[in-house]
């Protein structure tokens, strides 16, 4: 038994506070991921801890011997960005670029501009490849994982990941011309 498996066992014999270990290990992927997908990162602040209180709730759900945990966990993650996406069909955001600290201003604002092609790019993808780029790319998960959280075969998620390159490609190019 690895030490996830433990945890879980932990906490659904009565110990809550061993939630704390999980939480701590996946809130920032769960996190990126989640603000990856819908571009808010307020909301994805929320949608995180919806994420966790779901996975606490649903623990005794969790079937090791099917998949990871955090194969399990990100998959909450995925559809709960999808219901919110939905909800949200008719307001339109972006991702905010990540401000790190820089002493070249113009290095700075050429990042920015970046991220905001890159934004707008990736809300012209089709959701399912826009996920799949988001968990290989920002995510690095492996294809196998990804598979595993979209509910689809291995060479669905190639495909998809490889349309979105494409098409980002494409549109990126047509940015900067």
């Amino acid at each position: 038994m690895n030490e996830e498996e433990q945890i879980i066992q932990t906490v659904l014999a009565g110990d809550t506070d061993a939630f704390r270990g999980i939480i701590e290990r996946y809130q920032h992927v769960v996190f990126h991921m989640i603000v990856g997908l819908i571009h808010d990162r307020s909301a994805a602040e929320d949608l995180s801890q919806e994420v966790f209180i779901a996975a606490f709730a649903k623990l005794s759900r969790h079937d090791c011997m099917r998949c990871k945990f955090s194969t399990w966990l990100l998959t909450i993650a995925r559809n709960r960005s999808i219901n919110y996406l939905r909800k949200q069909t008719r307001k339109k955001t972006e991702l905010r670029a990540h401000h790190r600290p820089n002493t070249d201003p113009a290095g700075a604002m050429c990042r920015e501009e970046f991220y905001k092609q890159l934004d707008k790019a990736l809300n012209k993808l089709a959701p399912r490849h826009k996920r799949a780029f988001v968990l290989a790319e920002f995510q690095q998960l492996p294809y196998e994982e990804i598979a595993q959280i979209e509910c689809v075969n291995i060479g669905t998620v190639r495909s998809r990941i490889h349309r979105a390159k494409k098409k980002l490609r494409c549109l990126m190019e047509n940015e900067a011309s």
